[in-house]
């Protein structure tokens, strides 16, 4: 028997914002059929900031998600923060192709560390919960040929660790243990679970 559910009556009780301008966030929230608006947050974050990797991506996460949820208390807000680690060192986003290039050098060869914090947040209804993901990559080894191509071609100065896994870059990952979605920056299976416990109660 196929029970037919209404997703965006069981799974949408109120209106949801995604405190966040990320394309790949959008594409994949839609992926599982949420209606959304986006309203990104003008929280930045201090990399100097003394925290540990799943405190500061939790931090972040739940500051940028309290920044729109206190403008729109009645709707439920979610937040991300992405960064990547390698040797205990937070990497963000580069801010130029000389230091995009640097980040990728480091990479090269080595297994790092993918964080992702995702804080939901709904003042009226008391609503607060904040988690996060951690994906290790390995890359193969890069040459100067290749990272020079892809910062060339693709621009990546919009993502923590300046690559995108979901694009041409893929080609030079050799291993993922863990959420894939949460390297592209939103770990789907993970934030979904939270979700519906939290709007519906266990499936």
């Amino acid at each position: 028997m196929i029970i037919k559910l209404n997703l965006s009556n069981n799974l949408q009780p109120f209106p949801i914002i995604l405190a966040s301008s990320s394309p790949r966030r959008k594409q994949l929230l839609e992926m599982i059929d949420l209606h959304f608006d986006i309203n990104p947050s003008s929280v930045h974050e201090d990399f100097q900031i003394n925290l540990s990797p799943d405190e500061f991506v939790q931090y972040y996460a739940k500051e940028k998600s309290l920044d729109i949820a206190r403008k729109y208390p009645d709707h439920l807000v979610i937040g991300a923060d992405t960064i990547v680690v390698l040797d205990g060192k937070i990497l963000g986003k580069p801010k130029d192709s000389n230091e995009s290039f640097a980040m990728l050098k480091s990479l090269s060869d080595r297994t790092h560390s993918v964080y992702t914090g995702v804080s939901l947040n709904h003042i009226n209804n008391e609503i607060s919960d904040t988690f996060f993901e951690k994906t290790d990559v390995t890359f193969i080894k890069l040459t100067d040929r290749t990272i020079s191509y892809y910062i060339e071609t693709y621009n990546p100065l919009d993502k923590a660790g300046s690559y995108g896994i979901q694009d041409w870059f893929s080609v030079n990952v050799k291993k993922i243990n863990g959420c894939f979605y949460n390297v592209m920056g939103f770990p789907l299976a993970a934030f979904f679970n939270h979700y519906k416990r939290l709007v519906t109660g266990e499936w």
